[in-house]
């Protein structure tokens, strides 16, 4: 088959496509383990990874992004990233360095982040044919760039469209789902306007809680404090999405994620808790709300695959969850979507750098454990804690 052929068959096949940046990463964990180089990150590759998990080897190759290899890029790292089979666009140019970052931890969960080389942003224009109809789209940027990637890709579809270049898929013919983590250093007060802007043209929007703390000129974001709730409903009120339906998703690391629409507020813990010493498997949190929301978007067109199915059996019984469910309207693979995004920001925190893949028995595992296993073992507590509280999971607004 020609690459022109291999082109046209996976055209319109596209699932998730991320317009996050690769970078080698330097972290530095002020002092509580040793610092580390040369590690495989930045948005893109973690993103792919939670897209990834989700996907599975079945639909590995629905997940795209670009890759930028410069003079100084590890031969190790391209078998790495071979080793998912997605669908990876390798851009060599040997005339510049790779785009390296250095990232730096405090104890209250605050990151540092510098580039150590110039970065090759990737624009709109860079995305080909076949991931312009992407059915999700993933974003890290600021609020103006958010505005431009969106309005870029709808018209250059509609480009397509009337020039009879569509493919026949039928989300080709739909909007696709933008899902946008604003970058941490442009949650400022100067930029609230922007952000209130932005969000009418993504379907999810997704700071963490620290940085929607710092837009709005707060120490941080927290469930149980009432401004924090006044905050969230000022934001659900000035809308989300075309439509007012979207989404707000507040990653709030240790504890878990958060869920707020016009419909209802979900509350998920994080995969890893401690046991009865304190003591998790968390081992380095560098690029989890990536692959949270590289998940999270996957997931939102994964409904009647194997997680859902694991999902929707093991919640069967539950009341609250179909309650959940039929209050999510058309949102409602959401639920499904944010167990997802959980599970895989899990197995990206158990070591430095993105987890590994193997394939025993004829099954694929990451850090030698099935994403579905992982997903049943997740849903299953979820269940229990659910049944005894449901109002702390689950509250229809």
């Amino acid at each position: 088959m020609s690459i022109e052929d291999m082109a046209n068959a996976q055209l319109g096949k596209v699932e998730f496509c991320t317009l996050g940046m690769f970078i080698l990463d330097e972290i530095e964990f002020g002092g509580t383990r040793p610092d580390v180089k040369n590690v495989l990150g930045g948005a893109a590759s973690f993103a792919v990874v939670g897209a990834r998990l989700v996907a599975g080897s079945d639909h590995g190759r629905a997940v795209s992004w670009i890759v930028d290899v410069g003079s100084d890029f590890p031969p190790e790292t391209l078998e790495v990233i071979k080793s998912w089979e997605t669908d990876c666009v390798i851009r060599e140019d040997h005339s510049r360095l790779t785009t390296r970052a250095w990232n730096g931890y405090h104890p209250n969960e605050k990151r540092d982040f510098k580039y150590l080389t110039p970065k090759l942003r990737l624009e709109p224009e860079m995305l080909s044919d076949t991931q312009i109809w992407s059915h999700t789209f993933h974003m890290v940027c600021s609020p103006a760039r958010c505005m431009y990637i969106v309005r870029d890709i709808l018209q250059r579809r509609e480009r397509l469209r009337q020039a009879g270049q569509a493919p026949s898929t039928k989300h080709a013919s739909e909007r696709p789902i933008f899902v946008w983590e604003p970058v941490p250093d442009l949650c400022t007060p100067e930029e609230q306007e922007k952000f209130f802007e932005a969000n009418k043209v993504v379907d999810v929007v997704s700071p963490n809680h620290l940085e929607l703390g710092m837009m709005f000129d707060q120490p941080g974001w927290t469930e149980e404090d009432e401004g924090s709730k006044q905050l969230v409903q000022r934001i659900l009120d000035a809308g989300i999405g075309p439509n007012g339906d979207g989404s707000i998703v507040i990653r709030a690391g240790k504890d878990g994620s958060y869920a707020y629409s016009r419909a209802q507020r979900v509350w998920l813990p994080a995969y890893h808790q401690p046991d009865t010493s304190g003591a998790t498997a968390v081992i380095d949190p560098t690029g989890a709300g990536n692959s949270f929301l590289g998940a999270l978007a996957q997931g939102l067109v994964t409904a009647g695959r194997t997680p859902f199915y694991v999902i929707e059996s093991t919640m069967s019984d539950s009341h609250s969850w179909k309650q959940a469910m039929e209050a999510g309207g058309q949102r409602r693979d959401l639920l499904g979507a944010l167990i997802c995004a959980t599970v895989a920001a899990g197995f990206v925190v158990e070591q430095i750098g993105v987890p590994n893949i193997s394939v025993k028995d004829g099954k694929e595992l990451w850090n030698q454990t099935e994403f579905t296993e992982r997903v049943r073992l997740y849903t299953q507590r979820l269940f229990k804690t659910l049944e005894e509280s449901p109002q702390r999971h689950l509250l229809a607004n």
